[in-house]
């Protein structure tokens, strides 16, 4: 009420020229962080802010070794920290502070210099100086260096002089832990980065903390390393001018996989090139084979990599994740190396390289061919098979989302339209990237989460409780299961992940047995059938506290009611269960266990799903051996893993003395 006798109160004359605000570019970007990358977080999800600001400092390294100079960068990263160090040419001394300070300031925006670079809008290295604590830029040219610092976008330290190193730029920066809360950096995302940089920058050696990561195959490497399921044939790797190709069928696996990439940079959400890889390699197999198949049945198990080089690629958002552009920009590059001519679309372009390149493979090589068409033909006779369970699913999922009890919707989805920007405006911070759907058990922790949630972004799906285990099913099941067939409804993934829904699929049980065998119930279902929505990162599950520990804050008066103040920790482990009651011993000290989701109210449930919520992601990797894990886990070898449980039980005498209350 008092807000709106403000509001009410003011008047036209309050309005004066002391209202109007200039910030600088530092200042700017630490007001509005998210214009620029996206946003903040804290290092536990690979779209957190911390690896957009490591990507920014990378990314000029890699355009100096895509413009012929450097064949190594070294990258030292500890949890906290991060230094970048090429042998490129090194940023033009006199203009060091200008180039990591001043916003549209950059040697890209025209091409003598830079001709397929990924970042061209002069704001990166602006971005991770703003946004940490410490900052530091070195440039080495020809026996001279410049260096400069910043805390907090702020120059504290300018310096120059004569010097023996080589010729390079050294980057170095820590996020300011006030803004990137609680952050640290994962070594696995780490690692992910920069074997994509290998991947398309064949020949370039990076050293992550002295180890050496190189690719010699480019996306034939990438391809090798990323599959979880045996190839049917030799992977397929085709280079033209501007543009690498590659692609198999994986033997067992359904559904499409593809990694796309610009300039060197992982379009993870694809876009007009990824779009008319798809489109295209279909149509070539399909006119090859002379049949009329589907485009599915062509592209069921399909697993493949695309990555071109553009002029000024004209991306979605500052983050870098989604190619917008519609048409390629003219010119060549300085060392001869064609590129498109003005005017041609990315599909043209992509298509016309398919269709000549991919038909004269399969022409030249009709052993693959052959192969090929029978895995298109056994996914042809799967998908007639269950034709008519599949549509009965459909109308049934379709009737259903019209009123699905399952399902409490959100308003904004991964799947939406970019939002709209007006002419001009920077980017802001994207609200699809926090779509997410909370998958529980029962309506218990379901109705926790649904009254305290964020409507706008958080959709909550129910299960009525253990799902079916569909380990060594076939696909069928998602259709004739009537919670499965829901539930890939409200993904929207049964074609695949273009059309995803949710950015995060988040498994949200008790903290019990039962609730851990909903969750490998659960990731037994997407790794059977969808495992590309693991691969991609769209898969965690929700941390939920197992502890409160809570006593009256010392001399704060009861409330009515007889209501006391308290000072309360929630403690997500056993060792933090510890150190509260450390922390808040006393005679009033109360320590409550939380048995399961809907024992927390949604009062307190808010502070586990907002903004700080906990997420462990669900990783795959080639190395994890899934088909041999899921059969020992979730097969029918029941005695041999009773007798694993026997054996490796841990009774409670077992267990250390815990600290007295």
């Amino acid at each position: 009420m008092a807000e709106e006798i403000l509001e009410t109160s003011r008047s036209a004359a309050d309005y004066t020229d002391s209202s109007i605000r200039h910030l600088d570019d530092m200042e700017h970007i630490r007001l509005r962080p998210g214009m620029y990358i996206g946003r903040l977080g804290d290092g536990s999800q690979p779209e957190d802010g911390i690896y957009v600001l490591l990507k920014e400092s990378i990314d000029n390294s890699i355009d100096e070794f895509n413009e012929g100079f450097g064949k190594k960068i070294e990258v030292d990263i500890t949890e906290t920290t991060a230094a970048i160090r090429d042998y490129g040419r090194g940023i033009p001394l006199g203009s060091l502070i200008p180039a990591v300070s001043k916003l549209n300031t950059g040697g890209k925006y025209d091409n003598d210099q830079y001709t397929a670079s990924v970042g061209l809008n002069g704001v990166g290295l602006k971005a991770v100086n703003a946004l940490a604590l410490r900052f530091t830029a070195r440039s080495t040219r020809d026996g001279e260096y410049h260096e400069v610092q910043f805390e907090r976008g702020h120059l504290v330290s300018d310096k120059s002089g004569k010097t023996e190193e080589e010729n390079g730029t050294y980057i170095a920066f820590e996020p300011d832990p006030t803004l990137f809360t609680g952050y640290r950096f994962r070594g696995e995302f780490v690692k992910e980065m920069l074997r994509n940089y290998t991947y398309l920058n064949t020949g370039l050696a990076i050293f992550h903390n002295g180890s050496r990561i190189i690719s010699r195959n480019g996306l034939e490497d990438l391809l090798s390393d990323k599959m979880t399921d045996e190839a049917l044939y030799p992977i397929v790797h085709i280079k033209g001018d501007g543009i690498e190709i590659a692609f198999t069928h994986a033997k067992n696996q359904n559904g499409e996989e593809y990694y796309s990439f610009v300039n060197g940079q992982n379009t993870t959400q694809g876009g007009t090139h990824q779009a008319a890889f798809k489109e295209h390699i279909a149509k070539t197999i399909k006119e090859y084979s002379g049949k009329n198949f589907e485009v599915q049945d062509v592209r069921n198990g399909l697993v493949a990599a695309i990555a071109i080089r553009v002029i000024e690629p004209m991306f979605e958002s500052q983050t870098k994740i989604k190619l917008g552009s519609l048409y390629m920009a003219p010119d060549k590059d300085k060392s001869g190396q064609p590129f498109l001519l003005s005017g041609v679309s990315v599909n043209k372009f992509v298509g016309d390289f398919i269709k000549e390149q991919v038909d004269n493979f399969l022409h030249r090589n009709t052993d693959i061919a052959e192969t090929i068409l029978q895995k298109i033909q056994e996914s042809e006779k799967e998908r007639k098979a269950m034709a008519g369970v599949a549509k009965l699913a459909r109308e049934r999922a379709k009737k259903a989302n019209l009123h699905n009890k399952k399902l409490r919707d959100c308003h904004v989805h991964f799947s939406d339209p970019a939002p709209k920007r007006k002419k001009g405006e920077e980017d802001e911070a994207d609200p699809r990237q926090d779509s997410s759907i909370f998958i529980t058990e029962g309506n218990s922790a379901s109705g926790s989460i649904t009254q305290c949630r964020d409507v706008n972004t958080q959709a909550v799906f129910s299960l009525r409780g253990k799902p079916l285990n569909c380990y060594g099913l076939t696909k069928k099941v998602v259709y004739e299961n009537e919670e499965f067939n829901l539930l890939q409804a409200a993904l929207n993934i049964e074609d695949g992940l273009d059309g995803l829904r949710y950015n995060k699929v988040i498994i949200a049980t008790d903290a019990d047995v039962d609730g851990m065998h909903i969750r490998l119930l659960m990731m037994t279902f997407f790794l059977q059938f969808f495992p590309d929505l693991v691969k991609k990162g769209h898969v965690f599950i929700l941390q939920t506290p197992l502890f409160r520990v809570r006593n009256k804050k010392k001399g704060a008066k009861e409330k009515k009611g007889g209501r006391a103040e308290f000072e309360t920790i929630y403690c997500y482990t056993e060792e933090e269960r510890l150190a509260a009651i450390e922390r808040l011993a006393g005679p009033t000290m109360e320590i409550t266990r939380f048995k399961g989701l809907g024992e927390i109210s949604a009062d307190e449930f808010k502070h586990f799903i907002g903004p700080d919520m906990r997420l462990e992601p669900v990783t795959l990797h080639k190395s994890d051996q899934v088909s041999d894990l899921l059969s020992y886990y979730m097969g029918k070898n029941t005695m041999e893993r009773q007798n694993f449980i026997i054996d490796n039980l841990v009774v409670e005498e077992d267990l250390v003395e815990e600290a007295p209350l």
